[in-house]
C-alpha cells in the first residue's frame, strides 16, 4: 500500500501524539495543523489524501473550515471528529458531503477503522467477493446438471446474474471471464432444457407461465380484486432481468415491491410473437386463425404489433374483465412527457397500459444498432447505459407522477437480448425472415447441429408462411448470417444485442408488482 497522507486539524492537536505514532506505525503519514486557516494553506502548498477536522475550533471553526474545503479542494476527503452530537451539526456535516463523522473521545482504532473504510474499502470488498465466488463456482458447476424445472433454471439465472453484478465491479478480469465461461456452459444447458420441453410446455401448459397466460394469470386477478386504485402496467420492450435489476432502486424511492417473479417470453423472443402474445393471451397460430384481420404474417408488409389494444380488449372481454382500461404506445419522448401531465385524467380507469419501446428511446433514432454497439459493448455498459438512460427518461417521470397519483405499479417485458458473438452461416430465398436470432421460411439452408429446428410450425403453435416453411431459432450467443458478403456482416453485427432465438437473457423475463410508497 502506498503511504495515505494524513492533514489531522485539532487545535489540540498536542494531545493527539499516541494517535499520531499508532497511525505511522501502520503506515500512514500524518501532518498536524492546529487551525482551519493553517490546514487551508498546507492543503494550498501540499497533497494530502484524507483531511481529518475537529468540529470544535476557535477562529475558523470546523464547519466553516469543511465548506472552504470542499470549496476550494472539493475531492479531498474529510473526516469531521466532534464531540457535539446535536443532530443539527451532523446534518450540516453530511450535507457538505463528508466522508465519515466520528464521535470524541476517538481511540487510535476507530480512526484506523475509518481511514480503511475510506481507502481499503474497494480491495477488502474485492477480495471477499472473490473468495465467495471461488467458494460457490464449485456448487455452481455441480448444481448445473441438477436443473430439471423452470423453477430451477429460473432461480439459477437470477443468482447468475447476482454473480455477474458483484463480479464486473472488480478489477480483477480473470475472475469475470471464469463467470462468463460458466455462464456460457448454462444456456448450452438451457437450451437443451429448453429444446426438450417447449412443445410440451405449449401443448400442455404444462411449464412455466408464458407470455400468453401472463395477464391471465398475474394481471387479471389484480383487477378483479376491486381494490378501487388504478394500475399503471409497464411492458418495457427488451428490459432483460439484469437492467430490471438496475434501475429497481431507482423505482424503490417511490414503489415497495410486493411480487418480483418470472415468465418465460414465447419463441420466437421478438416483438411480432411475444407481445402480440401477451395482449392477445393466445399463441401466434390461434391469433391468425381467430382474429386474421389483426394478425399480420411475417412475408406479409405492414407494422406487425399495431393491433395490440385490440388484442387486450379481446381478452378482457373473453375473462368477463369489465374493467375500465386505456392503452399508450410510447415510442419518442414527446409522448412520454404527454402522458406525465395527462396521467392524472386516468384515476377513474382501473388500468393504464403503457408499451415503452426502450430501445428506440435510448438510441433515439433508427441506428440504435450501431449506437448500442459503441455505448454498450458488452452487459456490464449496456446495464449502466440503461440506468443513466432511464436516470433522465420521461418513464422515471411518469412513474413519479404515478406513485403521486396513488397508482399500483406493474413492471415486466416481452423478451430480453442477448450479446451475440457466434455467426452462424445460412443460405435461403429473399422471403426469409429478416431477424438474426430466428428465421422462417421456405428453402432454408443451415448447419442442422447449430440450431434448434422446427420443421412442423404447429407444433408449437406458430403460423407458417407457406405450406413448406419451418422455424429454425439461434442457441446461445449465435446469429444468423447469409453466405453473401458473409464476413462483413458477421463482424458487422458481432457484439451486438439480438433476440429473437434462445437464452437465459431472452427467454427469462420480469413481471413485477408494486405498491406506492
Amino acid at each position: 500500500m502506498n503511504s495515505i497522507k494524513i492533514l489531522w486539524v485539532d487545535d489540540e492537536i498536542e494531545l493527539l501524539k499516541p494517535h499520531f505514532l499508532f497511525l505511522e506505525d501502520k503506515g500512514y503519514q500524518t501532518t498536524a495543523s492546529k487551525s482551519g486557516q493553517d490546514a487551508l494553506l498546507l492543503l494550498q502548498n501540499q497533497i494530502f489524501d484524507v483531511v481529518l477536522l475537529d468540529e470544535n475550533m476557535p477562529g475558523l471553526g470546523g464547519l466553516e473550515t469543511l465548506n472552504e474545503i470542499k470549496l476550494r479542494f472539493p475531492s479531498i476527503p474529510v473526516i469531521m471528529i466532534t464531540k457535539n452530537e446535536e443532530e443539527k451539526i451532523m446534518e450540516e456535516a453530511i450535507g457538505a458531503k463528508i466522508a465519515d463523522y466520528l464521535i470524541k473521545p476517538v481511540n487510535p482504532n476507530q480512526i484506523l477503522l475509518a481511514l480503511k473504510k475510506l481507502f481499503e474499502h474497494k480491495n477488502l470488498i474485492a477480495e471477499k467477493t472473490i473468495n465467495n465466488y471461488q467458494q460457490a463456482f464449485q456448487r455452481i458447476s455441480l448444481s448445473l446438471n441438477e436443473l430439471e424445472t423452470h423453477q430451477d433454471w429460473s432461480k439459477f439465472y437470477i443468482k447468475m446474474l447476482y454473480w455477474e453484478m458483484e463480479l464486473e465491479v472488480l478489477d480483477d478480469l480473470a475472475m469475470l471471464e471464469i463467470f462468463q465461461s460458466q455462464m456460457k456452459e448454462a444456456n448450452r444447458l438451457f437450451t437443451k432444457f429448453v429444446e426438450k420441453n417447449y412443445e410440451d410446455w405449449i401443448i400442455n401448459n404444462s411449464g412455466p407461465i408464458m407470455s400468453h397466460r401472463i395477464l391471465s394469470e398475474k394481471l387479471f386477478p389484480i383487477l378483479k380484486d376491486k381494490s378501487g386504485k388504478t394500475t399503471l402496467m409497464l411492458v418495457i420492450d427488451n428490459l432483460r432481468f439484469d437492467q430490471w435489476k438496475m434501475i429497481a432502486p431507482i423505482i424503490e424511492n417511490y414503489y415497495q415491491k410486493q411480487d418480483e417473479a418470472s415468465y418465460f417470453s414465447i419463441l420466437p423472443t421478438a416483438t411480432h410473437y411475444a407481445r402480440n402474445a401477451i395482449f392477445s393471451g393466445m399463441m401466434p397460430l390461434e391469433m391468425q386463425k381467430k382474429y386474421p384481420q389483426l394478425w399480420v404474417n411475417e412475408n406479409e408488409n405492414g407494422g406487425k404489433n399495431l393491433k395490440e389494444s385490440e388484442f387486450l380488449k379481446a381478452q378482457l372481454l373473453k375473462n368477463r374483465i369489465d374493467s375500465k382500461y386505456s392503452y399508450y404506445k410510447i415510442t419518442n419522448i414527446k409522448a412520454g412527457r404527454e402522458l406525465t401531465k395527462s396521467l392524472s385524467n386516468h384515476q377513474k380507469d382501473d388500468l393504464v397500459v403503457v408499451v415503452y419501446n426502450f430501445v428506440d428511446m435510448i438510441s433515439h433514432a433508427k441506428t440504435e444498432m450501431e449506437i448500442i454497439k459503441e455505448l454498450a459493448s458488452d452487459n456490464k455498459a449496456f446495464r449502466s447505459l440503461t440506468r443513466s438512460w432511464f436516470n433522465n427518461s420521461p418513464l422515471l417521470e411518469i412513474i413519479q407522477q404515478a406513485r403521486g397519483l396513488g397508482f399500483n405499479l406493474i413492471i415486466t417485458t416481452d423478451h430480453g437480448t442477448i450479446n451475440v458473438d457466434q455467426p452462424v452461416e445460412i443460405k435461403g430465398n429473399r422471403e426469409l425472415s429478416t431477424n438474426l436470432r430466428y428465421k422462417t421460411g421456405q428453402s432454408l439452408s443451415y448447419p442442422p447441429k447449430s440450431v434448434m429446428e422446427v420443421n412442423d410450425p404447429k407444433t408449437i403453435q406458430l403460423p407458417a408462411s407457406n405450406l413448406n416453411s419451418k422455424f429454425i431459432f439461434a442457441r446461445e450467443q449465435q446469429y444468423f448470417v447469409y453466405q453473401n458478403n458473409f464476413n462483413h456482416f458477421a463482424n458487422f453485427f458481432r457484439n451486438t444485442f439480438q433476440h429473437g432465438g434462445i437464452s437465459m437473457e431472452e427467454m427469462i423475463i420480469p413481471f413485477v408488482v408494486m405498491r406506492p410508497r
